[in-house]
């Protein structure tokens, strides 16, 4: 018995790998969704933040085309708004400002060639609550335009999530009802 206990650990490990190995299971990448349409639009200008980071996702999904011509693509995305707020949060005893809220709010929806909604419009919204302090103006600066960026990325991870899951609606059914 104690000559098979050096053995055993291996063993287990092997086995408990294995199992995991065979489950089907893994790690969600970065264009984890794929979309359910060959070509899309986005109609947004090319220097949008928000454009270029989608695309990013997109063409790192792999099953999705980026047409530069709406008419060319089966699904037309639409920002329908796109809010950003900076307010203040909360003073100290002198009347300072010690910490701002940083709020962005973005609605967009995905409509055919047609102008028939193929997915409704839908609105994410992001806080982040940043601290403020008077003798460090510069690092309070690049830790705003870092957290404005978080968002970005935080709002096209939620968008390509969402798009990922949301089934497209059949334009031509409803004509039929």
């Amino acid at each position: 018995m104690p000559l098979l206990r050096p053995l055993l650990r291996p063993l287990l490990a092997l086995i408990l790998a294995a199992g995991l190995a065979g489950c089907g299971f893994h790690l969600r990448g970065v264009g984890s969704g794929n979309l359910p349409y060959t070509t899309m639009h986005i109609a947004l200008p090319d220097t949008a933040e928000v454009n270029i980071w989608l695309q990013r996702y997109i063409k790192a999904s792999g099953s999705t085309t980026i047409v530069d011509e709406a008419k060319e693509a089966d699904a037309i995305f639409q920002q329908l708004s796109d809010t950003r707020q900076k307010t203040i949060l909360s003073v100290n005893a002198q009347g300072r400002v010690r910490e701002y809220r940083l709020q962005l709010d973005y609605r967009f929806r995905v409509v055919n060639q047609k102008g028939q909604v193929l997915v409704p419009p839908n609105e994410i919204n992001l806080t982040r609550d940043i601290t403020f302090d008077d003798s460090n103006v510069l690092a309070k600066d690049l830790e705003e335009g870092l957290l404005w960026r978080d968002m970005n990325n935080d709002l096209v991870n939620q968008i390509m999530r969402r798009l990922s899951i949301i089934k497209p609606k059949n334009p031509d059914a409803a004509e039929d009802e």
